[in-house]
């Protein structure tokens, strides 16, 4: 009656109170219409005695029901020896297995929220609802039904009560012989050793799409216990690697208190397991950072990192939970600066021993990543990093193979880059912050150098890196664009450094030499529409105010990047008008270097705003809306805004399951063709390309139409709020963390369905094999015929291998794609849609798989597709310059891609021949092409011999050259007539036969050479 009238009020009562009455708890033995058990056996309230002494209870009620009733001693009940906070007595070990299993029912039977509540908030509240477990299950026995406020579903009848029935009645056995010798050793239960059991069963054959296993609950207990700890812990790290779900149901039951308790033992066995649970906690749940930091867990994973004897790749894990745990918490920030964490992961990036083998790259990785996440936004982290000689140490992971590890060393030196703070005032510093600005440039020097990396991910990273530079050193890099089109130094835009000497840091340049330029910037920015300068020029956070050279119309010599990265820019800059014109007042004195690295890094960024990648490009236009350039006019220009499906979201690596780990947001197939990693290959998350590998990038970062960057910032010293908000975010640690949330122990779910697909295509293979040799068909029998409808013709076409598949282009790049059994268009789109255009070659990679398109434009630009033949799903999976920092003139660009070597060759008018590495993602090498005459046509010998390929000069002349050799030139003839014939198609006969080639001049001279007998042709 009192919980019913309860209930009503409840009903009655408003809004506002009924959020104070939530709290309340309501118990009552049986319903208003029933009876109170009465009975001699029992005590005389059976309900109360159920809350409070419920052992006793339980073991008096099962002995009136077992069947050894007649043989069991009611009395000795109450003399089981132990104590109840004792888990080895007999009277502690019931005690706990009756809260495991009553925790059990509890959480299969409540939902989740309810049992947190319940269960988990409150000891004594949840002392109290497990006994009241009990009492529903004796009282509905005597037919009364308890009930409770909140309302729970009934539990009286569920099967875990069956197992405390058997530990009930293996104790009560044991009883007699325990009081009569006091002495004698106790044993055991097997309780919790056949539960172990049972849940190892079910991690055997459970999924996701199963019911989640019963016996959590009672495997978070087990860990309390010193004999079953570590069983436990591995049972548990096994179900955590089931993925995010598995993660969430742990949580759910209460594992984060287990866990974080353990990290206070100092069991080496241990250590491993509990790493990789706080790494599978952690990545779904950051949230545990903050006790984590509280109760000093971070000096735990510091410890692991430093250790040597555990394996990289749980040292790597480690170094992720450390990152995790400064992720945007100054207090863990500050705590693991205080632990040393700095010097532990700057010690572990520098090998002891030169010779030594590589460091694991997920190590190298996670080290990078945890220490950017450290300096992130944390003066005080950054300036001891630049203390410990972290830029040099990072700066050599720059030419890592792995793109990731590159990616992260890039981000790392990043977050070493102070762009200050909207509380701090301008002024002027001490000599201190002198020396930090000239670290953070010589930071700078270092990733200029790698604005023109294969990978996109890595550019990605320079790029915003370069962006925080330029918001950090605003004032200085708005008066040094300002400078530049000044009327009295108009020609100061075609003088700026090279790149080689503002890499050296000792070179010291007197206004004397800034006059001498030669090409430059022109070149890269084109014509200034209208230009502005700040009549307070201050510096970074005040820093930056100076009497530079800038100020006296004095700029370095050298040319930017190379003799070319620009060759074919047609873009112009709109610099913000500001108050004045004026001259530009400075305080203090400045290196002189430092202006030369402002006029590199603004022509540097006008090239990352005409990447081929269309994010990368909108955070270049981005970074120089920074420093006044408003906007970058490129005609017919819109980066990312074409249709659907023409960039990936964060997805595709497409590659090679490497050491590292390559890892994805969308499944696809593997393709990995090396010996499997020692860090599982995600092979669910790897697909297409077996050689390309890279990164697939958010376009929803950048928030401004058509990526341009918000209106120029305010002219205070330190950046504003605002200022900061318009900083794009990288995106390699949260594409990186996601790794961790995938199984790591077994291999993905999906195997059977990967493996179906690939012998599919396998008997599609053989299939079309054995149609083509039983083929009549002859040279001159006509396959197909349809209109491309191309204006300007058809430019290249190729043929896929296995399917009745065309791909065309046509020199404006447009791509389209035909089934020429229907003579129907598959798909149609548009390689790029910058007005610079001009293809080049088109190229399959992975024919004999799931291929991609390679699309090669005229100017240098690489860009590859997957989901081509699928109407609108095209995908670009990555972008780069083939031949960034080389002039070639004329847009003649060559390029020619190996499949076994996995190497793509770029050339043109220029006297070398670029060789990349496309699983690394990385410019392999230079090759001096050894003639006078630019080349015209590229051929690898794919079937024959890995890293050797023909070239084809527009003197006439044909070429063979070998990476693998030292002197790289193999083989020269000149088949063909010189200054009359260039070469415009060469290639290696089909077959095995590496001795033969075939030679096309462009006055249809045809030409097959033989290179055992230079002399002459054999046809």
């Amino acid at each position: 009656m009192i919980v019913k009238a309860f209930l009503e009020r409840l009903d009655w009562s408003s809004s506002s109170s009924a959020s104070s009455v939530k709290d309340c708890i309501l118990l009552a033995a049986c319903e208003a219409h029933q009876t109170l058990p009465q009975s001699a056996e029992y005590p005389a309230d059976v309900f109360t005695a159920c809350l409070t002494t419920p052992i006793k209870m339980a073991l008096h009620w099962f002995c009136k029901r077992s069947l050894l009733s007649g043989s069991l001693d009611h009395s000795l009940i109450d003399q089981i020896p132990g104590r109840q906070n004792d888990r080895k007595t007999l009277l502690g070990e019931l005690n706990w297995i009756f809260t495991a299993i009553t925790d059990t029912i509890a959480w299969n039977v409540l939902p989740h929220e309810l049992f947190q509540r319940l269960f988990r908030q409150d000891l004594l509240v949840a002392s109290l609802f497990r006994n009241f477990l009990l009492a529903e299950r004796i009282m509905r026995s005597a037919n009364c039904s308890p009930i409770t406020y909140p309302l729970l579903p009934p539990t009286h009848q569920h099967h875990m009560w069956d197992a405390w029935d058997m530990a009930a009645e293996i104790c009560l056995s044991k009883l007699p012989h325990l009081i009569a010798d006091p002495n004698a050793e106790f044993q055991p239960s097997p309780f919790f050793t056949e539960q172990l059991t049972a849940f190892e069963v079910w991690l055997d054959h459970g999924s996701e799409d199963k019911k989640p296993p019963e016996q959590l609950p009672i495997v978070l207990q087990v860990l309390l216990s010193q004999s079953h700890r570590f069983r436990a812990l591995v049972l548990l790290g096994r179900f955590l690697d089931m993925g995010p779900w598995a993660v969430d149901l742990a949580l759910s039951v209460g594992i984060f208190p287990y866990v974080l308790k353990l990290l206070q033992t100092s069991a080496m066995e241990l250590r491993q397991i509990l790493v990789f649970i706080w790494t599978k906690i952690l990545s779904l749940d950051k949230s545990c950072q903050v006790d984590l930091v509280k109760d000093g867990g971070h000096a735990y994973f510091i410890r692991f990192l430093d250790s040597l004897d555990a394996y990289p790749e749980q040292r790597a894990m480690a170094a992720f939970v450390l990152a995790v745990i400064v992720d945007g918490h100054r207090r863990g920030q500050e705590a693991c600066m205080s632990a040393g964490l700095i010097d532990v992961c700057l010690r572990h990036l520098q090998p002891e021993n030169p010779h030594d083998a590589q460091t694991e790259p997920l190590l190298l990785q996670w080290l990078c990543l945890c220490l950017g996440k450290l300096w992130e936004d944390f003066p005080e982290a950054q300036l001891l990093g630049l203390q410990s000689n972290a830029p040099e140490i990072v700066t050599c992971l720059l030419s890592e193979p792995q793109p990731e590890v590159r990616a992260s060393a890039v981000f790392a030196l990043g977050n070493l880059l102070d762009i200050g703070s909207p509380s701090v005032n301008g002024g002027d510093d001490d000599s201190d912050d002198d020396e930090k600005v000239r670290a953070e440039i010589n930071v700078v020097r270092s990733l200029l150098q790698v604005t023109s990396d294969g990978s996109p991910l890595v550019r990605a990273e320079v790029s915003v890196a370069l962006t925080r530079f330029a918001l950090g050193h605003n004032k200085h890099l708005k008066s040094v664009a300002a400078e530049y089109w000044r009327p009295q130094t108009n020609s100061l835009l075609k003088s700026l450094p090279s790149l080689a000497n503002i890499n050296n840091p000792s070179n010291v340049y007197s206004p004397s030499n800034f006059l001498q330029g030669s090409s430059g910037l022109s070149s890269h920015i084109g014509p200034v529409l209208r230009v502005g300068s700040d009549t307070s020029a201050t510096g970074r956070d005040g820093r930056i105010s100076t009497s530079s050279p800038i100020a006296t119309n004095s700029i370095m010599h050298g040319s930017p990047q190379s003799d070319d990265s620009s060759q074919h820019s047609d873009s112009g800059i709109l610099l913000r008008d500001n108050a004045s014109n004026g001259g530009l007042s400075y305080t203090r004195s400045r290196p002189i270097i430092d202006s030369g690295i402002y006029s590199l890094f603004i022509s540097t960024m006008c090239s990352i705003a005409k990447d081929p990648y269309p994010r990368i490009a909108n955070i270049g236009r981005r970074a120089l809306s920074l420093v006044g350039v408003e906007q970058v006019v490129m005609r017919n220009t819109r980066f990312g805004s074409g249709g659907a499906g023409e960039t990936s979201a964060p997805s595709s690596n497409i590659g090679m399951a490497r050491s590292s780990s390559w890892f994805d947001m969308n499944s696809g197939i593997s393709m990995a063709f090396r010996t499997p990693p020692v860090s599982p290959p995600q092979h669910d998350y790897l697909t297409g390309l077996r050689r390309v590998c890279s990164m697939e990038f958010r376009p929803h970062l950048l928030n401004s139409p058509d990526g341009l960057a918000d209106p120029l910032l305010s002219s205070a010293a330190a950046p504003s709020t605002s200022e900061l908000n318009i900083l794009p975010q990288s995106t390699i640690y949260n594409w990186s963390c996601g790794h961790f949330s995938r199984p790591l122990l077994t291999g993905s779910d999906d195997n059977g369905e990967v493996t179906a697909r690939r012998e599919e295509r396998e008997r599609t293979a053989l299939d079309c094999i054995a149609k083509c040799q039983r083929s009549s068909c002859k040279m001159t029998s006509q396959i197909a015929s349809w209109d491309t409808k191309f204006e300007l013709g058809t430019k290249s076409a190729l043929l896929l291998p296995f399917s009745p598949i065309v791909v065309a282009a046509d020199e404006n790049e447009q791509i389209r794609v035909w089934n020429y059994d229907d003579a129907l268009p598959v798909n149609t789109f548009e390689n790029h849609k910058l007005s610079d255009r001009g293809l080049s070659k088109l190229l399959l990679i992975n024919e004999l798989d799931e291929s991609l398109l390679l699309v090669g434009s005229s100017d240098g630009n690489v860009r590859i597709w997957r989901n081509y033949a699928q109407k609108g799903g095209q995908k670009l999976v990555t972008a780069f310059s083939s031949v960034q920092g080389h002039r070639a003139a004329g847009r003649s660009v060559v390029i020619d891609w190996q499949q076994q070597s996995g190497y793509l060759y770029a050339s043109g008018d220029m006297s070398s021949i670029l060789v990349w590495d496309l699983d690394k993602e990385q410019l392999l090498n230079t090759i001096p092409s050894s003639a006078d005459s630019g080349i015209s046509a590229l051929q690898s010998a794919s079937q024959v011999r890995p890293g050797q390929f023909a070239a084809g000069f527009i003197d006439a002349s044909v070429r063979i050259f070998d990476v693998r050799t030292p002197d790289r030139l193999v083989y020269m003839a000149r088949p063909h007539a010189p200054r009359t014939e260039k070469v415009v198609g060469i290639g290696f006969q089909p077959g095995f036969d590496p001795y033969k080639i075939v030679s096309a001049s462009q006055a249809g001279d045809i030409q097959f050479l033989d290179v055992r007998r230079a002399a002459e042709p054999y046809l």
